[in-house]
């Protein structure tokens, strides 16, 4: 029986051979790898990523098509909301990092990928299909519209490459925006950085993009006592990540 893609689930299904194959090869798994798909589906992907790795562990939400993957013995299957999936677990269970692809469902992509930023140090890289959008946001350089609170809390922690544009006519059914392919590999940060405080002072520097720092991080610093220099005449776009991050830094040291 024809599975009908699920619009609660976010579901489309790849279908173009070619973008197919070349999706894999961007990716080129190996043996011995520990390879986690994020929405199998229909195992478009599964099939020849499977053909090179031998071995895959799926994560599947939709009971239908957990069901289905679970008839193959060279799958593992974890029928699960990706957002309650401990990857840090998965990683130890394994013995080794692990290398997590997929073509996530746009309506809860960003949570996944602030999901796994808890996990980059138990991950080798991270290849995703994404709404092509949201790929030109995490891949940004500073001064331009696309550069947001999303840039700099996954720069922080990855070095982000949009590798390869996605048409919507290559699936079924045809989403209404184009896609694209991100690898994303984690760095090892120089020195620790407070996530939560990070976080905090990105969201609130973004909160009114059209008005410099002065108006909304100048007051939220001077509420924490900040006695630095940081310039505050410039609008939240134009601050390079590492300045996010060594102005958390001073904020927690002091």
């Amino acid at each position: 029986m024809k599975h009908i893609a699920r619009k609660r689930f976010g579901q489309h299904f790849l279908t173009d051979g070619a973008i197919i194959d070349a999706i894999v090869d961007v990716i080129d798994p190996q043996p011995g790898e520990v390879l986690v798909e994020i929405g199998p589906g229909l195992g478009a992907m599964t099939d020849p990523l499977v053909a090179r790795c031998k071995a895959l562990t799926v994560i599947e939400l939709d009971r239908d098509l957990a069901a289905r993957l679970r008839r193959r013995p060279e799958l593992t299957v974890i029928e699960s909301d990706v957002l309650q999936v401990d990857f840090a677990a998965l990683a130890e269970q394994h013995g080794q990092a692990l290398r997590v692809v997929g073509n996530l469902p746009y309506n809860i992509s960003t949570p996944i990928l602030f999901h796994l930023l808890g996990v980059t140090d138990r991950v080798v890289d991270q290849h995703f299909m994404l709404q092509k959008e949201v790929v030109d946001r995490m891949a940004a350089e500073p001064g331009g519209k696309d550069y947001g609170r999303l840039s700099v809390m996954l720069q922080w922690r990855y070095a982000i490459e949009s590798v390869l544009d996605v048409p919507p006519e290559s699936f079924d059914p045809p989403p209404r925006v184009d896609s694209a392919i991100v690898r994303m590999r984690p760095l090892r940060p120089a020195a620790p950085v407070d996530a939560a405080l990070l976080e905090e002072l990105v969201r609130v520097a973004f909160s009114q993009r059209r008005k410099v720092l002065r108006n909304t991080l100048g007051r939220w610093l001077d509420e924490r006592g900040y006695a630095g220099d940081f310039a505050l005449q410039r609008r939240a776009e134009e601050v390079p990540v590492a300045e996010y991050l060594a102005l958390a830094a001073a904020l927690a040291a002091q």
